[in-house]
């Protein structure tokens, strides 16, 4: 017979420690939430989000709002972002609770083993779908000056003032080969 005793004092909040004794070694498993990605059914990523959430598993599935052109109409529809992908937050001892919805294939693996996404890169995503972008300063600027952006997405590229007026600034990123806009906002 298997005697299993859990050690109070060894236990951290977020880790449990159990002491097997017929075996003689300590066994930790994590308990903290993390993001995994799940392969769906090919278009099932919203039924698949919709029954997830239903069942109580934290999910995310980045969507985009497009408008098709028919030869009678134009529809707006919500699209997957990423085809075939769903992203969970769960424990790794609860990672088998996905399978209870049918269209769920698989976990997606990164060299053998589940891949996992950092929780400030869902929160990127998040922010940058849904228009939200941290707040910058600009000083004055005047055409061909040199400014280097110190936050968000584009943190550390050195871009050339183009153009700018007072709502917007145009910089020319020479090192990713593109333009972008910068809006000013009203402090």
């Amino acid at each position: 017979m298997l005697r299993i005793s859990f050690d109070k004092s060894l236990i951290p909040l977020n880790e449990l420690v159990c002491h097997l004794f017929k075996g003689g070694f300590i066994y930790k498993k994590s308990m903290e939430k993390k993001w995994f990605v799940v392969c769906t059914r090919p278009q099932q990523e919203l039924k698949v989000a919709s029954q997830l959430s239903a069942m109580g598993i934290t999910n995310y599935c980045p969507t985009i709002n497009l408008i098709k052109q028919y030869s009678d109409r134009k529809k707006k529809v919500i699209k997957p972002l990423l085809s075939s992908y769903v992203m969970v937050e769960l424990e790794q001892n609860e990672r088998n609770k996905v399978f209870a919805c049918s269209r769920i294939v698989r976990y997606l693996f990164f060299l053998g083993k589940p891949a996992v996404i950092p929780a400030n890169q869902i929160n990127l995503m998040q922010n940058h779908l849904s228009g939200v972008y941290d707040d910058f300063k600009v000083t004055t600027l005047t055409v061909g000056d040199s400014h280097m952006i110190t936050q968000g997405l584009f943190s550390g590229v050195l871009g050339k003032v183009v153009e700018t007026n007072n709502t917007k600034v145009k910089l020319e990123l020479a090192s990713l080969g593109m333009r972008i806009t910068l809006r000013k906002q009203e402090a």
